[in-house]
C-alpha cells in the first residue's frame, strides 16, 4: 500500500499488531520475542537472511521462505530490517542482538554477585579479545616493515 503523504507514513509505522498476528508470529520458528510494535527475530535468522540476501534473492521472497507472511509483518518492516542487518553485519558486534548487554543508561539497582560474577567474566573475555586483537595487529606491523626493510635491501643490490 503506498501512501500519499507524509503525515500518513508516519501513522503508518505506529501500527500494532493484533493478538491473533502476534500469536502467528510467535508460532514462527524465526522469531525470538514479538509484540505489539515490534518483532525480535533469531540470529539465526538474520544471518540465513544475510546469506540468501547476498545471493541475489529479493527481500520478500526470503521473508515468505522463511514462514512470515507479508501482510502480517508489512513491506516497510521488512525492508527497514535488511537495512539494518546489512548495516550491521558491518560492525564488529556484527548482526547480534545488543540491547540487552548494553542497555545505553545505568543500573538503577545493584547486581547479584552472580549477576556480577557474570558481568565481569564477560568483561574480562571482552578485554582478553581486545588484547589478543592488538597483538596480531603489533605482530602483522612487524611483519610489513620487515617486509618494507628486505625489499628496500633487495632494490638496493
Amino acid at each position: 500500500m503506498i501512501m500519499s503523504t507524509e503525515s500518513e507514513l508516519i501513522t503508518m509505522s505506529k501500527i500494532k499488531f493484533t493478538k491473533e498476528q502476534i500469536e502467528e508470529l510467535k508460532a514462527n520458528p524465526n522469531v525470538k520475542h514479538v509484540s505489539e510494535l515490534g518483532i525480535t527475530y533469531t540470529n539465526a535468522f538474520k544471518m540465513h537472511f544475510l546469506e540468501e540476501y547476498h545471493t541475489g534473492k529479493r527481500v520478500l521472497e526470503i521473508f515468505e521462505g522463511s514462514g512470515f507472511d507479508i501482510k502480517t509483518i508489512g513491506v516497510k518492516r521488512a525492508k527497514d530490517s535488511r537495512d539494518r542487518w546489512v548495516s550491521a553485519e558491518k560492525r564488529l558486534e556484527g548482526i547480534q542482538d545488543t540491547r540487552k548487554d548494553n542497555p545505553g543508561r545505568p543500573r538503577t539497582r545493584d547486581l547479584s554477585p552472580e549477576e556480577n560474577i557474570k558481568r565481569l567474566k564477560a568483561e574480562n573475555e571482552y578485554l582478553k579479545q581486545i588484547i589478543k586483537f592488538q597483538q596480531e595487529l603489533a605482530r602483522l606491523e612487524r611483519q610489513v616493515k620487515k617486509e618494507q626493510r628486505l625489499s628496500r635491501k633487495g632494490n638496493s643490490q
